[in-house]
């Protein structure tokens, strides 16, 4: 044999030497490794303290300063790099090598234009504002995954990317964060939501359709105004508002597939001041819900057809708007077939087996899944409901509460989510494709 060929079976031999090869029992171990890590008084006790100073300062979407503020000091303790601004507050910061491959792991920073009602130590100080959506917990966790992935740098392999995001609420704020570049090189990306309804240490999500998409709308129905004693000399809004609200209902019960879930509510009905006076107009609004973009689609143009048509059948005239620069429509939440695999392998050497549950799809809508619609994407709920506590309340009350003993739980699964997905990843590629990328931030 010559030297040259010598010389390439050396460099074969050394290129998959630096390949990591790790076994199945060794992957299984990071999960509850990194639990046990988050639950060290001093690191809970951390996680627990960026949790309370971001519920004092609520802010809502876009105008997280102070918020996106406190999360680049933290990175900058953790020695952690990153950019910034992203969709005018959002950050993304880095822990690894730089290169490929990168996964990321997102939260959402927006909190509710509503009044907090419970008395704490750390009640919101904004009037108004509130978190009670759990943004506050979810921040908290990717920064706790944040300390446990930079405390364990040395078995990482590729890149973690750590999105912060602003605007969920309705704002489309992961929309934007793409349009930005947050996703450059990323090939895969996990969020969760806290769920009151579901026991502390149990994990919940499914394959596919997860979430549905959302849309709004709102409508105003035009007539004549005059006295409620001489109703021939009017047209009456109201009478007109009625039978729209009634047949639009009619778009899901008579429309839809039975086995195609939809949803159409009106929830907001605005018209006239005094009893004895028929008003000009009236205003309504509402959502509407699919799991497809198909039935989406064929919703959003039936409810305009039938707000126009029935306002007419009564000779009033209906304009419909369906804000879609303040409120774009969200894409349904489908998680990925093979996250979902690897979702359930990590959680369950975290947690336990039988604290992993499928469930069925929920009508709620996620910002997440426009992630979803440019790369696999998986997102799962991390119950918070001690038997022994009071009972929480859902999200989006003013009494809505965050059990902290589930801060921990999230941040190592956030954390174990992503550097067991690197290290597979690693293993799976070919010593020539790693030599051969040269994908950096």
């Amino acid at each position: 044999m010559d030297f040259s060929r010598w010389v390439f079976l050396i460099l074969i031999l050394i290129s998959f030497s630096a390949i990591p090869i790790w076994s199945d029992s060794s992957l299984s171990e990071i999960p509850i490794n990194f639990l046990n890590f988050a639950k060290k008084a001093e690191v809970f006790d951390w996680i627990v303290g960026v949790r309370r100073r971001i519920h004092e300062n609520p802010e809502l979407g876009y105008e997280e300063f102070e918020t996106s503020k406190l999360i680049r000091e933290e990175l900058d303790k953790l020695g952690i790099s990153y950019k910034y601004p992203f969709a005018t507050t959002g950050v993304v910061g880095f822990i690894g090598s730089g290169k490929s491959p990168f996964v990321a792991i997102r939260a959402d920073m927006d909190a509710l234009p509503m009044q907090e009602m419970v008395d704490w130590e750390h009640k919101s100080k904004n009037a108004g504002k509130m978190h009670a959506c759990g943004h506050d917990a979810h921040i908290a966790m990717l920064l706790g995954a944040a300390k446990i992935l930079q405390e364990h740098r040395d078995i990482l392999k590729g890149t973690v990317a750590l999105v912060f995001q602003p605007a969920e609420e309705g704002g489309g704020g992961a929309k934007k964060m793409i349009d930005a570049g947050a996703l450059e090189n990323i090939e895969a990306i996990f969020g969760l939501h806290v769920n009151p309804q579901f026991p502390l240490g149990k994990v919940s999500s499914r394959p596919g359709p997860f979430l549905a998409g959302s849309g709004f709308f709102e409508a105003v129905i035009s007539g004549k105004g005059g006295h409620a004693a001489i109703p021939q000399h009017s047209i009456d809004p109201i009478l007109a508002a009625s039978n729209v609200i009634v047949s639009l209902q009619h778009l899901v019960s008579r429309e839809a597939d039975p086995l195609d879930s939809q949803v159409v509510t009106v929830a907001k009905f605005q018209g006239g001041g005094a009893f004895n006076v028929i008003p000009d107009s009236v205003t309504i609004g509402g959502t509407f819900r699919a799991f497809s973009k198909e039935s989406f689609q064929q919703l959003r143009q039936r409810i305009e057809e039938v707000i126009v048509g029935q306002a007419a059948v009564q000779r009033c005239n209906a304009t419909v708007d369906f804000l879609t620069k303040e409120k774009p429509f969200f894409p349904p939440t489908v998680n990925d077939k093979n996250l979902h695999k690897h979702f359930q392998r990590v959680a369950g050497d975290m947690l336990g087996n039988d604290h992993v549950k499928d469930m069925e799809p929920l009508m709620g809508s996620e910002d997440f899944a426009f992630y979803q619609e440019v790369i696999p994407g998986y997102f799962y709920l991390l119950g918070m409901q001690e038997e022994t506590n009071e009972k929480l309340v859902s999200v989006h009350s003013p009494y809505f509460k965050i059990n902290e003993e589930a801060l921990p739980i999230g941040a190592a699964l956030q954390a174990s989510l992503a550097i067991t997905y690197l290290l597979e990843a690693q293993s799976q590629v070919p010593s020539s494709s790693i030599s051969d990328h040269h994908d950096e931030l």
